[in-house]
């Protein structure tokens, strides 16, 4: 029964995390922390072996060393590199190259969804919630944590973490 509500544990803090990009800009350290704990937690309960644990945590270390490079050169946020580092350490190695290939392609629609509607309605040119205005502000950015949770919640049941505590 534990294990069963462990699987709500990767999709709740995703949802959680891409609404908090989206309203705040901002992705807490804490959901970050809450999955590396919950994968911590759920990994000797869906049985994996120590060497799949060892390529799961391999994973999200590549993903983590790569994002702060990437966050060096300003190309993405603190918040999304630990992100996608933590929800890395759930998807494992078998899934993050097309983890990542999705994230890139929601992204990328992501973006041009904003940059079209930023162009369409100009930013004051109507009344709305700070969150959105925020939102249609040009030098906001992309709350990317929308599309690395969408790409994450795809891919999470093909996992052998899901099917481990699932089954």
């Amino acid at each position: 029964m534990f294990d069963y509500s462990l699987l709500l544990v990767f999709p709740a803090a995703m949802a959680f995390a891409a609404a908090m990009d989206m309203l705040t800009m901002t992705i807490p350290n804490r959901i970050s922390l809450l999955l590396v704990g919950g994968f911590l937690l759920a990994t000797p309960l869906a049985g994996l072996s120590l060497g799949a644990f060892g390529m799961h945590l391999a994973a999200g270390v590549l993903v983590l060393s790569v994002g702060f490079g990437l966050f060096a050169a300003g190309l993405i946020g603190g918040g999304d590199v630990k992100l996608l580092a933590a929800s890395s350490l759930w998807l494992g190695f078998t899934h993050l190259f097309s983890y990542i290939f999705m994230v890139a392609m929601i992204g990328g629609v992501l973006a041009l969804v904003f940059v079209l509607l930023r162009s369409y309605f100009p930013e004051g040119s109507f009344k709305a919630p700070r969150w959105m205005l925020r939102l249609q502000a040009e030098e906001t950015g992309i709350p990317y944590g929308i599309a690395i949770a969408a790409a994450a919640m795809w891919l999470y049941p093909r996992t052998d973490l899901f099917h481990g505590l699932a089954y």
